[in-house]
């Protein structure tokens, strides 16, 4: 039998997902039963949209209760450090700048919190990938799909 796979994450991150994961159990599950119930009232359930709806949307919550389940259960939590390291590690928050660009920060999280537009990236992004074990003032080289560029790292706190 392997291992099941980890979700590193903050402690913050995982609050979050128990929050989202007793929503979707004490909430949704039964907004989508309830539906379910009514759409059945409507009759013949070979041509009921509103069945097949509800039903396609109790699929999709079932199966994100399973996955945040599986996340909190596998859960490691990326302890932060304050040890005035300036190494770039999942947990830390980095600053970086390519070239002539305006600098930005971002802090490297575990994919099951990664959200780009909230600062956090995930410890398998590129981008991450490419900062990650390097140092305040080196310069390093990021591989993406879409080409290759260069990063000086300002900060790491």
């Amino acid at each position: 039998m392997s291992a099941e796979k980890q979700y590193p994450m903050t402690a913050e991150g995982k609050a979050k997902l128990e929050k989202e994961l007793e929503d979707l159990i004490t909430v949704k599950r039964p907004e989508v039963v309830e539906r379910i119930k009514i759409a059945r009232g409507y009759g013949d359930l070979s041509e009921n949209s509103e069945y097949d709806a509800a039903k396609d949307e109790q699929g999709f919550v079932e199966g994100r209760i399973k996955l945040v389940e599986t996340m909190i259960r596998n859960a490691v939590i990326i302890e932060e450090t304050a040890d005035g390291s300036d190494v770039c590690t999942i947990g830390r928050t980095v600053t970086f700048q390519e070239e002539d660009d305006e600098p930005e920060t971002y802090q490297i999280v575990g994919s099951a919190e990664a959200d780009p537009f909230e600062g956090r990236i995930s410890n398998d992004s590129p981008i991450a990938k490419g900062l990650i074990g390097h140092k305040v003032g080196e310069t390093v080289k990021i591989v993406t799909p879409g080409g290759e560029f260069n990063v000086k790292i300002i900060e790491v706190k």
